[in-house]
């Protein structure tokens, strides 16, 4: 993504427990291959924070894309899955054994995980 400033903060952040590096460790959605480890939450979330920025501002000068913050995308709610037939007739079965269409059917279950 060209043109606008991307806002740091506007990724999708998430801080877990390393047993291994008996520290916490910040991860982001969007930045896959980076991460940042602190004795805190907060230090963690931190720093990784302000890594993204820094990656940002080295994508844009050098001309990258920048990947938009996943809270910032548009969704149709349509998108294709691709089935094998005897799990289609499956569902299909399972659909009409509770009176409901294959997509209500199918919309229920993944509401239910």
């Amino acid at each position: 993504m060209h043109g606008p400033k991307v806002d740091a903060s506007h990724y999708t952040y998430r801080v877990t427990w390393s047993a291994e590096d008996d520290e916490y460790v910040a991860t982001c959605l969007e930045f896959p291959s980076i991460s940042w480890l602190a004795e805190s939450r907060s230090d963690a979330i931190d720093g990784l924070e302000r890594l993204v920025a820094e990656t940002v501002e080295d994508m844009v000068s050098s001309g990258e894309a920048v990947p938009q913050p996943l809270a910032e995308r548009k969704f149709s709610g349509t998108f294709n899955v691709r089935i094998g037939e005897h799990l289609h007739r499956d569902l299909a079965m399972h659909a009409a054994e509770e009176h409901m269409s294959l997509n209500q059917y199918v919309v229920k279950k993944l509401a239910s995980t």
